[in-house]
């Protein structure tokens, strides 16, 4: 059975770091397409940053580019996220995906997901 789980979320002060973590298991991450998005409260959930398999083609929002940094290690089967410069603004429900095709950055071009992990940025 194909799953994705995350951790590594939590609390954090404005200006601080966290990185997440997504285990894959059931499938080998090597030939996937992978991306992070997140969901506010209120809000649409949005595409943070995407990778295709070869980690050649990476997207990143403008909102968090410059500041966050996807990554994968193929040997753990696991992707991360890297979240330097924190803002209140970045706090909200983060996924991970992956998608044998991917595409866009957009949540319709990925079929498997975790079921997300709370990132809060607050004094």
């Amino acid at each position: 059975q194909l799953q994705l789980v995350e951790s590594g979320a939590g609390l954090v002060q404005p200006g601080g770091s966290l990185r997440l973590s997504c285990a894959a298991s059931g499938f080998t991450l090597d030939y996937y397409s992978i991306g992070w998005f997140r969901q506010a409260p209120g809000k649409e959930r949005e595409g943070v940053s995407c990778s295709d398999s070869s980690g050649i083609s990476i997207y990143y929002a403008d909102s968090v580019n410059g500041r966050f940094t996807i990554s994968r290690d193929n040997a753990k089967n696991t992707v991360y996220l890297q979240m330097n410069k924190l803002k209140p603004e970045d706090t909200a429900v983060y996924y991970c995906a992956a998608d044998r095709w991917g595409g866009p950055c957009l949540e319709r071009y990925f079929k498997n997901w975790g079921q997300g992990t709370l990132v809060t940025v607050s004094s």
